[in-house]
């Protein structure tokens, strides 16, 4: 898995949503951690050493592994970016859906009418 700087991060992110655009899928996932080993955490436990926790983030599209790390100033940063590029490629997903919908109904509304019509 490769670490990259937040802004790079994002960069590789919108290219594996460009590219799985018509098939395939991205998963992203978040968790806490120290990138520390729990040897070192206990040693740093017991020193009574403070532990620095960051948000790891990672994401793959099946092919390629790519992550991050967060510090707690940089969050609020990253997250308006990573919001702004999920509605950017979710946008298309929604539409569809829509119209589907709206026909369906259109559909069963042409039919009832067309019964009524029938029945008279």
């Amino acid at each position: 898995m490769v670490l990259l700087h937040p802004d790079r991060f994002l960069n590789e992110l919108t290219s594996m949503y460009e590219r799985t655009r018509e098939k395939g899928s991205v998963w992203v996932t978040l968790k806490r951690s120290s990138m520390k080993s729990k040897a070192q955490r206990n040693k740093m436990a017991s020193k009574g050493e403070s532990i620095e926790y960051k948000c790891l983030v990672r994401a793959t599209d099946g092919k390629k592994n790519i992550s991050t790390e967060l510090s707690a100033k940089d969050h609020l940063k990253f997250q308006a970016s990573y919001a702004t590029i999920l509605k950017a490629h979710m946008s298309a997903l929604k539409k569809r859906e829509r119209k589907e919908k709206k026909k369906a109904a259109e559909g069963e509304k042409k039919d009832e009418n067309k019964k009524k019509a029938s029945a008279s």
